[in-house]
């Protein structure tokens, strides 16, 4: 195990790129009015400002955590966070929505890269006992990054323009690959000297791209004809895996690991019950309410700050209670939030909208870190990568599926076209429908988060 030093030097980095990607993600979501102002955007296309970075980020999870567990998680890691900061310094100069949607994917690739690996190494370099404490930790940090975006980037694109929210990134980005090269010591790489499976990546990568964005098409015909290819995809993907000795995803993780199965299950359905909650009430608030992107980002910041508050309580928690039970308390607490906010309209007070993320943010808080906690204590070390990329897929493709309702619900309200106050009372029954569906998804996801510990799971062999 690695010395304090080393530990406490892992943790820093983690946190620093912990911030990082989530800043720039809620951000974003906070400035998207004035980008699609700027280049006259319809509802679909800002909607893509957000999901081309999610979709971009979900293909390459997996991949670059294997990646990551044969040739050494630093690297990759490094490599990420180089690649997210060029996008961002790039972002700065983007001269049209076809450009800002583009950067947006290599900043996804960038983020593939980091999210993958930063959990693993975190969790390679710290103990047993420790464990649920030093991801409490990060996901502060995550929380943190959360909570200043919508703030920071309401600030910045009031002030400076949008275009400032990127230009943050870059001297983060610069810090935290020096602190890389020049202070983390070592290298985690548990299955040095195994093939990397190529064919089983592309097959992965052209499933997630089916279902995900076939999903965000829905309720056309072709959004059917590519979820239906996708679900084809994923059946053939799933059967080359069983059969060659070194998979991409061992499927076994699955098969014979409940606890890493289920709680898997809870990350995904929790993401998609909530991640579009941020983009309905950030457009809910800047063009229902008229407030300022500044005056918005104030009243978003209220839900990350209470989950950066609950986070590392819930983390140490989970060290000494079992996780499954702190992170479907923290379920329910969502679900409730959720079916509050299927309950608002256009003359619900500010005080209500402001108790409902408080609530948000404590189940979340309480979700997350023993959920993470509960993915990574139930593999072997030399499935630390994968197990961290599979989690960061959960993350990823929960948020592009939330988002894809979300733009779902709003071509059918609100239709291909710019929002207006005409149409403000058409998109806030779109809202509250998408709240009502999220709040059933929670509901069956706290079946999930109960369910992991009911059997007896295996934690598997790195042996083949």
């Amino acid at each position: 195990m690695p010395s304090a030093h080393s530990r406490n030097t892992a943790l820093f980095i983690a946190i620093l790129a912990g911030f990082l990607t989530p800043f720039d993600l809620s951000a974003v979501t906070i400035a998207l009015p004035t980008i699609a102002e700027e280049f006259s955007m319809d509802a679909i296309q800002m909607g893509w400002v957000s999901t081309a970075y999610l979709l971009a980020s979900a293909v390459f999870l997996v991949p670059f955590g294997r990646i990551a567990d044969i040739y050494g998680r630093k690297k990759v890691f490094a490599t990420g966070l180089a690649i997210f900061t060029l996008a961002s310094f790039l972002m700065i100069f983007a001269p049209s929505a076809l450009a800002v949607i583009l950067l947006r994917v290599l900043q996804g690739f960038g983020s593939a890269m980091i999210f993958g690996t930063a959990v693993a190494i975190l969790t390679s370099t710290t103990p047993a006992e420790h464990r649920g404490k030093a991801l409490g930790i990060y996901t502060t940090a995550v929380y943190l990054g959360l909570s200043m975006g919508p703030f920071l980037g309401g600030i910045l694109t009031g002030i400076f323009g949008w275009r400032s929210i990127f230009f943050v990134n870059v001297p983060i980005g610069l810090f935290a690959v020096a602190m890389i090269l020049l202070f983390l010591k070592g290298e985690w790489a548990d299955c040095r000297g195994e093939r990397f499976d190529l064919g089983g990546s592309i097959q992965y990568g052209l499933t997630l791209i089916c279902v995900m964005y076939g999903f965000s098409l829905l309720p056309d015909r072709e959004g059917f004809i590519l979820v239906i290819a996708g679900a084809v995809m994923l059946a053939v993907f799933i059967a080359r895996e069983l059969r060659i000795g070194y998979p991409l995803w061992d499927i076994r993780l699955f098969s014979k690991n409940r606890v890493f199965l289920f709680s898997n299950m809870a990350a995904l359905i929790n993401y998609c019950a909530t991640f579009a909650v941020t983009f309905f009430l950030s457009l809910y608030l800047q063009y229902v309410n008229g407030f300022s992107p500044e005056y918005a980002g104030m009243i978003l910041v209220v839900q990350p700050v209470v989950m950066a508050l609950v986070s590392p309580a819930a983390g140490r928690l989970s060290d000494r209670i079992e996780p499954g039970k702190i992170a479907s308390l923290g379920m329910a607490l969502t679900a409730l939030s959720l079916i509050l906010l299927t309950f608002t309209g256009s003359n619900t007070s500010l005080l209500t909208f402001i108790v409902i993320l408080i609530v948000l943010g404590v189940g979340l808080g309480l979700f997350s870190s023993p959920n993470t906690n509960a993915i990574m204590g139930s593999v072997e070390r030399c499935y630390y990568g994968v197990a961290s990329g599979t989690l960061g897929t959960m993350r990823l493709a929960g948020q592009m599926l939330s988002m894809g309702i979300a733009m779902m619900v709003l071509a059918i309200f609100v239709g291909n076209v710019q929002i207006t106050p005409e149409l403000y009372p058409a998109f806030i029954e779109g809202m509250k429908l998408s709240m009502a569906i999220f709040a059933a998804m929670c509901i069956a996801g706290i079946f999930f988060s109960l369910v992991r510990y009911s059997g007896t799971g295996s934690t598997g062999s790195c042996e083949r």
